[in-house]
């Protein structure tokens, strides 16, 4: 904690009856300072908003707070431990493909470096794909380049009665050549969906093979091919469980039943997880503009001074659970 965080601590633990301007005229701040104090407070669950009178700030004294930090830690903890059982069991599968392969010759896994590699494997596997091809592609707009050089190995592979499936994000809505392409791919039979965020950039064929980018943030820097039925139907199960959840091109995003958005309730999730506008904007590839402004509305729409207090209302109102925390 913060010297500044610290002092706003300990002026409302000796009275919680203070407000935002009461610890503004007390502490000689700036109200922003202030509210960026009690943010982080708050993600220290050292200061929750009251039940009764959400906009009164209430201290949680220190040696309680600890306990509801170490249970966290736990959980947390027994998450990792649960993913990692869950990598190790991927992993051993793949590695028992391997070993029950009879084309030695074939390597299972295939090291491709830069852009043209890329492409030319990708010609590769667009040709030689006989049923299925699907990919996530994060990032929202796309390279001219990259659409180019997609459009005429989409079309071949659609002529040969290969089923398509794309998911984009869902700001790829706001590109024009990106949404041109995705009308094109979707009028040609190709299925196309869109979704807040995506987990990587991946393209799996024939459920057979996988390529994906070695940093998904510098997808033309190299990718790996990886061949084998357990690394495919991992990656497959992934792709089902996005696709599941996925908004069908053409559609308007449907809003839940508090009226939120997909992009909405995303947005307020990261929020409540402590994500700055810039890790949200990153995620969600949008602009911080975009996000400040969906913030704002959400932080109006629910009454709320600062994005501790709309997290706290959020949960009171039901718009976000418990589980939001771990997305």
């Amino acid at each position: 904690m913060d010297e500044t965080a610290q002092a706003v601590y300990l002026r409302i633990l000796g009275d919680p009856e203070l407000r935002i301007r009461d610890l503004v005229v007390q502490l000689g701040l700036s109200e922003s300072v202030v509210r960026s104090s009690l943010d982080e407070l708050a993600r220290m669950e050292l200061l929750r908003s009251s039940v009764h009178e959400p906009d009164a700030l209430q201290p949680v004294r220190p040696e309680v707070a600890l306990h509801a930090l170490l249970a966290r830690e736990q959980a947390e903890v027994s998450l990792r431990q649960q993913r990692l059982a869950e990598s190790r069991v991927a992993v051993e599968t793949w590695l028992a493909a391997q070993v029950d392969r009879r084309d030695d010759a074939t390597p299972s896994v295939e090291r491709l470096i830069g852009i043209d590699q890329i492409r030319d494997k990708l010609g590769q596997l667009a040709v030689s794909c006989q049923s299925e091809a699907c990919s996530f592609m994060p990032g929202g707009a796309q390279s001219r380049a990259s659409l180019d050089a997609s459009r005429p190995l989409d079309e071949e592979a659609m002529a040969r009665g290969v089923r398509l499936r794309t998911v984009y994000q869902d700001s790829v809505r706001n590109d024009g050549a990106t949404l041109e392409y995705a009308k094109w791919l979707h009028t040609r039979g190709g299925e196309v969906r869109t979704a807040p965020t995506l987990p990587l950039r991946m393209l799996v064929i024939d459920r057979r093979q996988a390529l994906v980018p070695f940093a998904n943030e510098n997808s033309g820097a190299g990718a790996l091919l990886l061949t084998g039925e357990g690394i495919a139907t991992a990656l497959m199960a992934l792709f089902d469980s996005v696709w599941r959840d996925s908004v069908p091109f053409g559609l308007t995003p449907l809003r839940d039943e508090q009226g939120l958005s997909i992009q909405e309730l995303r947005i307020l999730q990261l929020l409540a997880q402590g994500c700055t506008d810039e890790v949200v904007a990153r995620r969600m590839s949008v602009s911080v503009r975009t996000v400040r402004r969906v913030s704002s509305e959400l932080l109006s729409r629910l009454g709320a001074q600062s994005r501790f207090q709309a997290g706290a209302k959020a949960f009171a109102r039901g718009w976000l659970k418990l589980e939001d925390l771990e997305v």
